[in-house]
Formats: C-alpha cells, structure tokens, sequence
C-alpha cells in the first residue's frame, strides 16, 4: 500500500459510511421521496453514485461489475438495461426506483466497496499517472478517474444526506 492509496482508500470509505448513515432506518417509502416531481430520491442517488462507482472502477482495473457478476441487477429488478448507470435518467426514469430497500442499497455499495478497495490495494504510487483515457486534453490519468469519482459520489451522497435531513425536519 502506498500513502496515496491510503488516502483514496480512506475517501471511498467515507462515501460507504455516509451513504450507511443516509440510508439506514429508512423505509422504501422513505427512500423513494423526491422533493418535488424533478428531484432525485435517496434511493436513486445512493444507487446511482455506487452504479458509477461500480462502473469506473471495473474499468479502470478490467474487471466485470459487481451489479452484473453477483447479480445484483437482477435483485433490484429494475427496468433498465444491465448497464444503466443512472447517466442521462429522466424525472420519470427517477420514480421507477421504488420499493428499494436501505439493504438493498447498502448490500450493493457495500459490495462494490470492498471490490474499489481490493482492486486500490493493488496500485503503486506510479499507477496514478497512468493514462487511461487520452480523448481529452490533457489526457485523464487513473488518478484524476478516481478523484472524478469521489467528487461524484461525495456530491450524489450529500444530496441524499439533504434529503433525509429535509424528511426528518420538525
């Protein structure tokens, strides 16, 4: 392990711990509020920031997603494609999520969590510098992929924070 893999390692960690604390207690009902008809639901946010996660990840480090190899697309039932990430979904696409429990959503980010952290403990410092996307200028390196990704779900998972603060108001 590398200092630098103990600092993305740590970040990952606490998306899992926040997106845990969003979602534990809460009911399918719960999870599948939306603040108003244009507004994603915790449920959505939660799974669509551990799609990305699961979708980057496998990636960069080519392997197959956690959502297809352990099945889990097939234990949410949702009504999009296997390899749907949330990217692009419209208002409507948003309330097809319900019914989502807090351990399904947990299970899954779970799993896809220990799968980024086994996967992290195998780079070296040197690993962070390479190129994995030169589509773009400057060209994306594995480093600046996972930051990408830690900045996207921090957001998405904050988002879900708001919403679960905004239920639980007096």
């Amino acid at each position: 392990m590398t200092a630098s893999g103990d600092l993305v390692i740590d970040a990952f960690g606490r998306i899992r711990e926040t997106v845990h604390e969003v979602v534990d207690g809460l009911g399918p009902d719960e999870l599948a509020v939306r603040i108003d008809d244009g507004a994603n639901s915790i449920a959505w946010l939660v799974w669509h920031l551990t799609r990305i996660q699961d979708d980057h990840i496998s990636d960069v480090a080519g392997t197959d997603e956690v959502w297809i190899t352990r099945e889990w697309s097939q234990r949410y039932g949702l009504p999009f494609t296997r390899r749907s990430t949330g990217y692009g979904h419209s208002p409507k696409d948003v309330s097809k999520l319900g019914g989502v429990t807090a351990e399904l959503l947990a299970g899954y980010h779970d799993a896809v969590h220990d799968r980024t952290v086994e996967y992290l403990g195998t780079l070296k410092d040197a690993d962070y510098g390479r190129v994995i996307d030169s589509t773009w200028t400057p060209a994306v390196t594995l480093g600046v992929r996972l930051i990408s990704v830690i900045s996207d779900d921090l957001q998405h998972v904050g988002q879900a924070a708001f919403i679960r603060g905004w239920l639980e108001r007096p």
